[in-house]
């Protein structure tokens, strides 16, 4: 029986095939996502260098599920990751990030439990309306002097009319309700 309390290590060749330690075969990058799928923390190393190559492979897996159509991160949400690189909001976004889906995470077996009793599954997650002020407060704290970031979403073209204050919050809580249903599939 394999430790789950240390990371699985994967090992990365030369010839840049993955080596599965404990089971002594190969593996793929979709594997690697079942193993994290399953709760299975992984280190995947390079095998010369002992560099961590585990971000790097992480972001792969991320990038491939995008591209197949199974998108999660919204347009939005890249652009303005992309744009955190360049500013100095780069020191807060890592924990922000972590702190948000910490709350998913806690509250996810919650909203499961409730998803019968509850009209708005969503809304019985336990913190869910802390963070979405939190959240808000963050967004408009740290990315209100940038450039084309208005806080409603896309930029706005010559002749349209800002959106009521209303249609905003709806349009974030279906997004929000639309990122959990896709985690909750995960």
């Amino acid at each position: 029986m394999a430790n789950t309390d240390k990371p699985l290590l994967i090992k990365r060749y030369a010839s840049r095939r993955l080596y599965n330690t404990e089971t002594s075969d190969y593996v793929t990058l979709e594997d690697i996502a079942g193993f994290i799928r399953a709760g299975r923390e992984v280190q995947i190393v390079d095998l010369k260098s002992g560099d961590d190559l585990t971000r790097q492979y992480l972001l792969q897996i991320v990038a491939e599920h995008e591209s197949k159509g199974e998108n999660v991160l919204p347009i939005g949400v890249l652009t303005d990751l992309v744009r955190s690189y360049t500013t100095e909001m780069q020191s807060v976004v890592p924990q922000f990030l972590a702190a948000s889906f910490e709350m998913l995470r806690d509250g996810q077996s919650k909203m499961l439990e409730n998803l019968t009793t509850f009209p708005n599954p969503i809304a019985a997650v336990p913190g869910f309306e802390a963070m979405r002020k939190q959240q808000e407060v963050f967004m408009k704290t740290m990315m209100g002097g940038l450039p084309g970031w208005s806080g409603s979403g896309p930029e706005k073209e010559e002749g349209d009319k800002p959106a009521a204050k209303g249609d905003e919050l709806a349009q974030i809580k279906k997004q929000l309700a639309d990122l959990q249903s896709k985690l909750s599939k995960l």
